[in-house]
């Protein structure tokens, strides 16, 4: 019976880091595509306008499916999740980029695997073991000794870098608090509600900066943002941290800037320099320290009933907790 759960539980981590996997791979244009949208839209716009799209999917899906409204207390936790990932990041991001490139964007944002753990461990009671944030910290450190070889923070950060990492920091307060509500609602629920709890702000918004007239590649790259990387990407990002642990899964955010370095030369044609090139494998070797280190990772989370239960990423059970 033991050996049957454990196969279980395995196979739940498994699907977890797939659907992280493809969540990284959604959000992965989200720079480059903000940069092109960015060029004839206000980034106001840019910011909320997709908010107000996706949330319009967001009704259409939760009352296809018939979902039920949420709890008195998840009703008070999906404020965060919205002003993580549905005002925040998409904000500061849109902002950073009308002066920076996203090649260098995506750089700077390697923190966030490291900044999601951190709030994993704040709001879902996770508990990564030391080396886990040594590794990390080192993937901060190559990011901070990039911005400082490129020359970005010659007399001080511009305003795009603390823009970037404004971003950073409400987007992992999002992740962390989504993912750990996506255990009790699901992924697409956690997402769908955060959408319109978040709707009050973001229409009056987007419509005060609609704007007259843009040229379609800037409207393209609008949808992709609306539809992909405000809707459907949160689908997989979410159940993947439910079922994976935030702090691991949200580790795989680390092969998102290569990602997006790769489509930023491809799609905008941005230069690609040895320094971000050299950042991002530095990072990247850390994830592989973090995922290599955190076989002991205990995962804890509130059931239905109130009972606290932690999950052992190394033996794969359950085991109540006082």
């Amino acid at each position: 019976m033991r050996d049957k759960s454990s196969a279980t539980d395995r196979d739940t981590i498994t699907a977890g880091r797939a659907l992280g996997a493809l969540g990284v791979l959604a959000f992965s244009m989200s720079l480059p595509a903000t940069r092109v949208a960015v060029h004839d839209l206000d980034p106001w716009f840019v910011a909320f306008g997709r908010a107000v799209g996706a949330a319009a999917l967001a009704a259409a899906y939760l009352f296809l499916t018939r979902s039920p409204a949420p709890t008195r207390a998840q009703w008070r936790r999906l404020p965060v999740v919205a002003l993580g990932v549905v005002v925040g990041f998409p904000l500061f991001t849109s902002l950073a980029l009308t002066s920076s490139t996203s090649a260098h964007g995506a750089v700077v944002i390697t923190v966030l695997p490291a900044m999601t753990a951190v709030f994993a461990a704040l709001r879902a009671h996770e508990r990564p073991p030391l080396i886990f944030w040594l590794a990390g910290g080192g993937g901060l450190v190559a990011v901070l000794f990039f911005l400082v070889a490129s020359g970005a923070v010659h007399g001080g950060p511009t305003p795009a870098d603390l823009y970037l990492l404004a971003a950073v920091v409400l987007c992992g307060l999002g992740y962390a608090e989504g993912g750990a509500l996506a255990r009790e609602i699901g992924g697409a629920r956690t997402i769908c509600w955060a959408l319109l709890v978040a709707l009050p702000a973001t229409l009056p918004i987007a419509l005060v900066t609609l704007p007259s007239r843009a040229g379609l590649p800037s409207w393209a790259a609008f949808g992709y943002l609306t539809v992909v990387s405000m809707f459907l990407g949160f689908f997989a990002w979410y159940a993947g941290l439910a079922k994976g642990g935030i702090a691991k899964v949200g580790q795989i955010q680390l092969a998102q800037p290569v990602l997006t370095l790769a489509w930023s030369a491809l799609l905008l044609g941005e230069p690609v320099t040895p320094a971000s090139i050299g950042a991002a494998v530095v990072v990247l070797g850390c994830v592989v320290l973090t995922q290599r280190a955190r076989q002991g990772l205990r995962v804890s989370f509130h059931q239905s009933d109130g009972s606290l239960v932690a999950l052992s990423a190394r033996n794969s059970t359950r085991t109540p907790e006082a």
